[in-house]
């Protein structure tokens, strides 16, 4: 897995991408047209996908053809253009789905064997596997932020930033002309080529890696659903199908809003911080920091998350981000203070790191043997909070973003503990909602070792 960790250094372009995106390709709201296609073709791939091509070929073999779809959008932007970039994207988004639920249910499996073999818990063990994971994961961040800044520093066409621009700078003032200030003028085109090239070369080696050396872990089962003569329009609405549970409804909340954090943090302040007080080639070097802190907040997380419980760790990321965006709303943005802007990268990637690493542990612990489903939703409706986000970015001001970005919080607030109350009191168990005849779990019997409670 740490191989297909360095496949996201390439997707820098598209992740921490959002920004370097939109940056590349502005002309003609190229960027954001491109980043709408991905996280629109995403959702709708989480909705049909992830649960079809895991139990047909396998969490190994899933990633492995979602990651020769990846590459295909670095080749896009060699050549960035509408005939290029909206194909790309598509492809890029419709794997999206799969990718993301083949690793998270091949964590799970690793974790709940872990705990059959060595008497253990899974909950406690599926908690340090996704701390582990996004720890490698979001140093991506790290190396494909330094790439990008290394080789984007050799541009000489850098502007200066006048006073006069810089009021427009933060949550200031709202207008048209916030998105010409700053230097957010497009790095020369050899640049480009190289940049993406190195990312073009990571990313074969990262695949080529993944299908030599990872072990094939749900082969057999995979063998077998292929032999079954199971209904595979039935299989394709298993994660449609799960969305009759009243756990997952009471996480949805949680879950798009980490879309919206994410997009705005990648978007709203590389553009209008990052960007406009500083310029194009310092926001690198701002996500590096934030991609170093999420990485080792990932890691403590899931070290620390069986200690404290999900309800504390949670609570922590709610109110880190909430400071940071209450003083994104009184901050004016200026190049004299420059500590500030990594003070609120790494403070962001932090509360970042928990609540990736909690979300896809508490989806895997509340739905045991419909883990396939359960992580395609995660995709579902992260990419519906992207969507949402990129859908109203033109057409409201930063302040109005910001007070939808507290709503948002404020809501999750409600719904989590509501659900975690609800599972202590019994009101609502680890119990799963009734399978479609015939339908298999990846792995039989491991969803009885999973006990919502010691979590707590």
């Amino acid at each position: 897995m740490f191989w297909w960790c360095r496949l996201d250094s390439f997707v820098s372009l598209q992740h921490t991408g959002d920004y370097r995106a939109c940056s590349l390709n502005a002309e003609q709201g190229l960027g954001v047209a491109s980043l709408s296609v991905i996280y629109g073709s995403l959702l709708l791939s989480a909705i049909l996908l992830p649960p079809l091509l895991i139990k047909t070929l396998g969490c190994k073999w899933t990633i492995v053809a979602s990651m020769a779809c990846y590459l295909t959008y670095s080749f896009g932007n060699l050549y960035s253009g509408w005939e290029s970039l909206i194909p790309t994207s598509a492809v890029l988004g419709l794997a999206g789905g799969p990718l993301w639920s083949a690793k998270c249910t091949y964590l799970t499996l690793s974790a709940q064997r872990q705990a059959q073999e060595e008497e253990g818990q899974a909950q406690d063990l599926l908690s340090q596997y996704f701390g582990i994971f996004f720890a490698m994961f979001q140093s991506s961040a790290i190396w494909g932020n330094l790439l990008s800044s290394l080789i984007f520093s050799q541009d000489t066409h850098v502007a200066d930033i006048s006073e006069e621009a810089l009021q427009y700078c933060g949550v200031g003032l709202c207008a048209d002309e916030l998105i010409q200030s700053g230097n957010a003028t497009r790095p020369e085109q050899k640049l480009v080529y190289t940049l993406m090239g190195c990312y073009i070369g990571m990313g074969l080696v990262a695949m080529a890696s993944v299908a030599i050396f990872l072990d094939n872990i749900d082969g057999d089962v995979a063998k077998e659903f292929r032999g079954s003569g199971q209904s595979l329009c039935s299989t394709a609405m298993a994660t449609v199908r799960l969305l009759s549970d009243r756990k997952l409804q009471l996480l949805v909340p949680m879950t798009i809003y980490s879309g919206l954090e994410q997009s705005f943090l990648w978007a709203e302040f590389t553009k209008n911080y990052v960007t406009c007080a500083l310029g194009i080639h310092v926001i690198g070097f701002s996500m590096i920091c934030f991609g170093a802190c999420n990485s080792v907040s990932s890691f403590l997380c899931g070290k620390i998350a069986p200690l404290t419980g999900r309800m504390v760790m949670f609570g922590l990321a709610a109110l880190t981000n909430f400071c940071c965006i209450m003083g994104l709303l009184f901050w004016r943005p200026h190049p004299d203070h420059f500590a500030v802007f990594f003070l609120v990268a790494g403070l962001w990637g932090m509360a970042d790191g928990i609540l990736q690493t909690q979300i896809n542990a508490t989806y895997g612990v509340l739905f045991p043997d419909h883990k396939e489903a359960a992580f395609a939703n995660i995709r579902l409706w992260e990419s519906a909070g992207f969507l949402l986000a990129f859908g109203y970015s033109s057409h409201l001001c930063l302040s109005t973003k910001t007070y939808l970005l507290l709503s948002a919080l404020g809501l999750s607030l409600l719904t989590y503990p509501l659900l975690e109350l609800l599972v202590r009191r019994g009101r609502i168990g680890c119990c799963r909602p009734p399978q479609q005849q015939g339908e298999q779990s990846a792995v039989h019997g491991t969803g009885d070792a999973v006990h919502m409670n010691s979590s707590l």
